[in-house]
This record gives C-alpha cells, structure tokens and sequence, in this order.
C-alpha cells in the first residue's frame, strides 16, 4: 500500500505546468501508480480548467481575424500531396538517430515495466559503484539531475543529507530508513533537514531527482563525500 505521496502544493503546480520538467515527470510516475492521487489530480484539474474558464468569460482575449489563408489557397489534390510528403518523410526517418527509449529494464535479474511518463525518454549507460547502480535520464532540466538509481539486496546508503532537495519514487522492490519503510509508488521528499541512511534487504529500483550532491555526515564516511555527486 502507498503511504507516502507529493503533497496538495505539488499536485497542484502539476496540473498547473508549473513544475521543472524532472520534477513533473516524477510526480506523473507516482500518480500512475497510485489511486489516491489520480483522485486529487482529477479534482485540481476540474478545479484549475474552471477557474480559468472563468477568467476567460470575464477577461476575453480579442480574436483578430485573418484571410491570410483562405479555401482557394489549397486545393484536395495539394492537400493530398502534403499528407503524402509528411507520410514519406516520416518513413524515411533513420531510427538510429531517434533518442534510444525503453519502457522496460531488466536489472538483477528482475523486469521492471517503467512508468508511461518515462517511455518517452532516453536512459543514458549504466554505471556502478559498490551495491549502487545509477542510470541518467537523457534529459537537460537545469540543475537538476534525474536518474534510476538500483541498490542491491543488502546495500545501503551511509548516514547522509543534501545539499539540495532529493525526490525518490520507488519503483521495485523497498527499503527502510531511520524514517519509516517504503515500498514501490512510495513518493519521498527529503531536503537539507533530513538526514538518513536508507538500507534494503531485497534490492530496490528508484527513480529520483536531485537538485545537489549528497553529504555523508557521520564517521568514516565523510571521507566519501566526494562520492555523493555520484549519486547525484
């Protein structure tokens, strides 16, 4: 059961189009997942199409007509024609040169069916680091970095914070920190006054956002700190 989930601000800056494109793409991943908020997205958006409705009644946008295109500039053979051009370019189309999208990954062993919202976008190499494996979304949003991040059973992340805000959705699998245990379609949002150390004893697969590296804040581990922009 999803117990964690973007609160009522985030839902309604989605359905706004208000949030970073990493951002938006994370939120659309939980909702598929969960019931709960495909109700609330549901009624935001009754809610936000008439508030602008209702604006528009009240403040109409001025309609300036235009002849520039008129019946005769186009006859049923050209148009024909068009559609053809369009159908042949599109045909010819060299694939190899389209962005490489999957809409599922195999990772240990497992098949894991990724979220519609993610179809449409390149994954970059994978890359490793211990029990931790990182896969970049080949998307460019700023500062922000968004990637599918695998932990392998029995891994774990040391005692840390960040430097910025992390947004995790759990998409396979689960995993426990000192705040509670999540499961897939779990939908965390931890910033600079979190501090945890996650740790799964099956493995897990996450898609997260990060706006800064993370910093490992106890023992030894501090060390690593310069391996935080890993995870990031």
């Amino acid at each position: 059961m999803i117990k964690h989930h973007p609160d009522t601000a985030v839902l309604k800056q989605f359905v706004a189009g208000e949030l970073p494109l990493s951002v938006s793409l994370i939120v659309s991943s939980h909702i598929e997942l969960c019931q709960h908020c495909q109700a609330q997205v549901s009624a935001l958006t009754e809610q936000f199409a008439a508030a602008t409705f209702n604006d528009e009644v009240l403040n109409p946008v001025p309609i300036h007509h235009s002849n520039r295109f008129e019946t005769s500039d186009f006859n049923s053979d050209e148009s024909l024609a068009m559609i053809d051009d369009i159908t042949t370019l599109e045909a010819e189309l060299d694939t190899e040169l389209l962005p490489k999208t999957v809409t599922e990954i195999e990772v240990s062993g497992r098949r894991l069916a990724l979220p519609r919202a993610l179809k449409s976008i390149a994954l970059k190499e994978w890359s490793g680091l211990g029990k931790l494996s990182r896969s970049r979304l080949d998307i460019e949003d700023g500062n922000l970095r968004a990637s599918l991040l695998h932990i392998n059973k029995g891994g774990s992340v040391p005692t840390h914070t960040h430097k910025g805000f992390e947004i995790t959705l759990l998409l396979q699998g689960s995993f426990e920190d000192d705040m509670g245990r999540y499961q897939a379609g779990d939908f965390i949002w931890l910033d600079g006054n979190h501090t945890h150390s996650p740790i799964t004893q099956e493995g897990c697969v996450c898609y997260t956002v990060s706006s800064g590296a993370i910093r490992f804040t106890q023992g030894m581990s501090q060390i690593l700190n310069p391996v935080g922009k890993f995870i990031y």
